[in-house]
């Protein structure tokens, strides 16, 4: 069900009031509290850091091992490297060794 637009405002102009609200109790705590300074109520969050660049020898790879794998050229949209903990890493080394290789089928 879509969001009408008089209610996105209506939020939009109860969201204002509460931030307002909120920096007025931000002011009124630090001059109760004796702090000359009054604090900003939030904090805007940190910016992502920016991932490395992947060389180029390294898509030229990753490129030839997919055209190799669909036997033509494939479009390569997005590569992002995914991090992982040795934990996570552990776990999928044990559920892949617990598969059965039947030795007749090369599988």
């Amino acid at each position: 069900m879509p969001i009408a637009i008089e209610e996105v405002s209506e939020l939009r102009a109860k969201l204002e009031a509460m931030q307002a609200e909120m920096a007025r109790m931000a002011e009124r705590l630090s001059q109760l509290s004796g702090d000359e300074t009054p604090q900003p109520a939030a904090k805007a969050p940190a910016p992502e850091p920016k991932p490395e660049a992947i060389p180029e020898e390294v898509l030229l790879v990753i490129s030839a091992a997919i055209a190799a794998y669909l036997g033509k050229r494939g479009h390569i949209r997005q590569i992002r490297l995914l991090g992982s903990t040795p934990w996570a890493q552990q776990g999928r080394v044990s559920i892949q060794a617990s598969h059965r290789l039947d030795a007749g089928t090369g599988w």
